[in-house]
């Protein structure tokens, strides 16, 4: 049977990856992925046979991928964190059917949320949502209505793609948003560069929050009304009777 595995690489070091993907990304003759997950692949096994292609050419790369599988060749197509999550195995998944003799199995990977929540503390031991700020493929209204829910029914939020050179000021409007129902002084953070060279982070009230820039290499986390700081952590209680 011709496979294609769709691998969810975490951060991208291999230390930070599943057994899982470093087994598949071994067993596949071809990776394929965007140009900057590829030169992580390389790093780690310099003699492996890359092909990718650019940002917004992800359908491309997905047919790129069961192409090559159907000439005989075990694939992994790669994705930073997760590939289910803002990733491309839904996508891959709805080409499938095109081709009947291709099998696709997804490779679970550690999205940002919890390698980020893993460095910031412990921000999501309750109910939480993850949203992307990017209006690429979700229009602006659709993500100012997810806020607005997040934010009235108390999740912990952590938000992806919080800004970049055209959305400057997306995070200052999504917290002016969260701020309709969040106290000013609920506890964020942002981590940047997480599991990667200048991994770091940094506390804020959400008020503080407003005011800061945020990039695409940086995530975003906004507590409940539960969460604390704790010797400069995020930490909100399993339970709302705050044990």
């Amino acid at each position: 049977m011709k496979k294609i595995y769709i691998v969810g690489m975490g951060p991208g070091k291999y230390d930070q990856m599943t057994i899982e993907a470093v087994k598949k990304i071994e067993e596949s003759d071809v990776v394929i992925g965007y140009t900057v997950y590829t030169d992580l692949i390389k790093e780690i096994w310099p003699d492996k046979n890359c092909l990718s292609t650019p940002m917004t050419k992800e359908y491309d790369r997905c047919v790129l991928a069961f192409e090559e599988a159907n000439k005989g060749k075990t694939v992994a197509l790669v994705c930073s964190g997760d590939a289910g999550v803002y990733g491309l195995s839904g996508l891959m998944l709805g080409i499938a059917p095109q081709y009947k003799e291709v099998e696709v199995k997804t490779v679970a990977g550690v999205t940002a949320a919890l390698s980020g929540a893993a460095l910031i503390g412990a921000p999501l031991i309750h109910d939480f949502a993850v949203i992307s700020l990017s209006d690429l493929l979700t229009p602006w209204e659709k993500i100012e209505k997810r806020l607005e829910c997040a934010a009235i029914g108390d999740f912990c939020i952590c938000l992806y793609n919080p800004g970049s050179k055209k959305r400057a000021d997306y995070l200052e409007k999504a917290c002016e948003i969260l701020l309709k129902h969040k106290d000013a002084s609920t506890p964020c953070a942002i981590a940047k560069n997480i599991g990667r060279d200048g991994e770091d982070y940094t506390v804020y009230t959400l008020e503080e929050l407003k005011d800061i820039k945020a990039g695409m290499f940086e995530t975003v986390f906004i507590g409940n009304s539960m969460t604390k700081v704790i010797d400069n952590k995020l930490v909100t209680p399993r339970g709302y009777t705050n044990e």
